[in-house]
């Protein structure tokens, strides 16, 4: 028994020592070399003799202080971010309102006042080290941030409410600060401290404006405050900042051309809406740390700066530019202008990632591929007009099908169906003025166009189904059986437009009320009788090539015909063409039946086996 309980002793022994070693590699962050265990005869050596380890207590399990920072606890992150925020505004707003106290009872003097207020802000910047080295990063950058608010305000008064220095002198201090704070950023690899340069600096115009139009100086300083938000980003994955510096750029662009934009300076500033929409646009390529061929590994974060930033920087560069286009002389430009930003759309599609210089990136891609449609789309009625809206809208729609299923892109798939049901929706709305001419009209030429393209795109998505692939086929399908009911609707409409235009377009100069009731008994019964004609050869079509999927437009076509017959025919026509319009639909449904009843298709033998 008492052999038994020394080998217990032995055997607990050797598990303390082999724990206490791995918790001595784990404080050291140095890799743990596996030691042999020492057998219950060996004793661990002197240097290895672990301390006499008591029992485990709840008060020994207490995380470190870098699992405390890290904890993402909604307690964790009121007290240790939240707080700090507010933390900060609050030292601003107080150190703000100390100056005006300060100012009001005279204690200081100005310039005594802007001194106090530059080495108390330069202070805190400094002291803000101790707690960086000592393991509080975040409440480092926060003391920062309060010392870059103090000298912004200190510089501010110095220029605004003392008089100290001209605003050249504020503002180079102030550009002082903005990259003092871009260099920390970079040597401490703090993106919260970029976020705070990137504040400052856009602040900084605000603080020195003056009420003047000093476009030139203004947006040369905007240019070089992104330009160097690019370095960054280029040199970190910090996406955030791009967001800041475009809505900060934005902002100061519609602010100034609200107060002081005239058409003399329409150069200069068509010049710098070009610069910056060609440096947000190179922008996202530019992202480090991004792996933008692959969409499933981003955050939420870089999917908003890769998707957000290109389709913001899209519409307002081109609003921007329509807009100062927008004057007698220049107004040739415009819709040429959304075909430029179409064809700049398409060249970026040729250029590869900066990360992945063999690869393009599959959220670029395809979203420029998108911007580019658009604007093409967005082309047509900007420089067509009438009907030629329709027909552009039409062909754009049948080439980006065709392209759909050369390059196989779901997406140009999409747009393509876009464009053809813009196409249609106009060609239905836009084309239906009434024509002398019967037939040989431009309304019935443009629905010609239509057919056409339907026709085209319904080919295009036959042959481009892929043999042995039925998830592959059936997006095709769909996309032919909507055209081929597309051309069917169209045909059904033209014609009937052209029955009508033939019927009403030739009122005698003095018309009675007998000459309308005519005229309207007659277009009735050609309407049927057309309606009718169109549901049999359907219907012939149908059973000719096998095919149910016509065999059913015909059918519902065919109940339609009935339904006018009985609803419409009965009241509006006289007896002869009330006689001729149900001998007709009775012979037509008649026929239908007999081919039916003899099972010309082996519909019968179909079913039978399908059960």
């Amino acid at each position: 028994m008492s052999n038994d309980f020394q080998d217990l002793q032995k055997q607990v022994a050797e598990l303390t020592a082999r724990v206490w070693r791995l918790e001595q590699a784990a404080q050291k962050s140095e890799p743990v070399n596996a030691a042999p265990v020492p057998s219950a005869s060996t004793p661990p050596a002197p240097s290895q003799q672990p301390p006499v380890i008591a029992a485990p207590t709840f008060a020994s399990i207490e995380p470190t202080r870098k699992e405390q920072h890290t904890d993402g606890s909604l307690e964790s992150r009121i007290g240790s971010q939240v707080f700090n925020r507010v933390g900060i505004l609050a030292v601003l707003i107080g150190m703000a309102w100390f100056l005006k106290f300060a100012i009001d009872n005279h204690w200081i003097g100005p310039l005594g006042r802007v001194l106090i207020g530059l080495i108390a802000g330069v202070g805190l910047i400094a002291w803000s080290e101790r707690f960086r080295s000592r393991g509080y990063p975040a409440f480092s950058y926060s003391l920062k941030a309060v010392g870059s608010g103090i000298l912004y305000l200190s510089l501010w008064a110095a220029f605004e409410l003392y008089h100290l220095v001209p605003s050249a002198v504020a503002f180079g201090g102030m550009i002082l600060v903005t990259a003092w704070n871009g260099f920390m950023c970079w040597v401490q690899d703090a993106e919260l401290l970029a976020l705070y340069a990137i504040v400052g600096g856009f602040s900084t115009p605000l603080l020195l404006s003056t009420g003047e139009n000093h476009q030139l100086a203004l947006f040369s300083y905007l240019l070089v405050l992104d330009g160097a938000v690019l370095v960054l980003i280029a040199l970190r994955p910090w996406s955030r900042l791009l967001l800041g510096a475009y809505a900060g750029t934005v902002f100061f662009s519609l602010a100034w051309y609200a107060q002081y934009y005239s058409d003399g300076q329409f150069a200069l500033t068509a010049f710098f809406v070009i610069v910056f929409f060609l440096l947000f646009a190179a922008a996202p390529r530019l992202l480090r740390g991004l792996q933008i061929t692959d969409a499933s590994h981003l955050s939420t974060q870089d999917n908003l700066v890769l998707v957000l930033l290109p389709l913001a920087n899209a519409a307002l560069g081109f609003l921007e530019l329509y807009v100062l286009l927008d004057h007698q002389g220049r107004k040739w430009a415009q819709p040429w202008t959304a075909v430029v930003f179409a064809a700049f759309y398409l060249l970026l599609l040729q250029l590869p990632s900066r990360r992945s210089p063999g690869a393009k990136p599959v959220i670029l891609t395809s979203l420029h591929l998108a911007i580019a449609v658009i604007f093409l789309t967005l082309a047509i009625p900007l420089e067509a007009h009438g009907r030629w809206i329709t027909i552009g809208w039409l062909a754009e729609g049948a080439v980006l099908l065709w392209l759909a299923r050369r390059l196989h892109l779901l997406l140009l798939r999409v747009l393509a169906l876009c464009a053809l049901v813009l196409g249609f929706i106009a060609l239905i709305t836009l084309n239906s003025t009434a024509s002398e001419t019967v037939i040989f009209n431009a309304r019935f030429a443009t629905y010609l166009v239509g057919i056409a393209a339907f026709a085209s795109s319904a080919w295009i998505a036959v042959t481009a189904a892929v043999p042995d692939s039925k998830e592959e086929n059936f997006p095709w399908l769909y996309i032919a059986g909507g055209s081929v009911i597309a051309v069917n609707v169209l045909i059904m409409i033209a014609v009937c437009m052209e029955i009508h235009s033939y019927w009403w377009s030739h009122f005698p100069a003095t018309w009675q009320w007998k000459d309308f009731a005519e005229r309207r008994m007659y277009a009735q019964f050609t309407y049927s009788a057309w309606s009718m004609l169109f549901g049999a050869l359907l219907l012939a079509v149908g059973f000719w090539k096998k095919s149910a999927f016509l065999r059913w437009q015909a059918l519902i076509l065919l109940a339609g015909s009935i339904g006018k017959v009985f609803l419409v025919d009965t009241s509006q026509l006289s007896q002869g063409y009330r006689i001729l319009s149900f001998l007709g639909l009775g012979a037509l449904l008649l026929t239908v039946s007999f081919a039916y009843q003899r099972d010309w298709l082996n519909l019968r033998n179909q079913e039978k086996g399908a059960e």
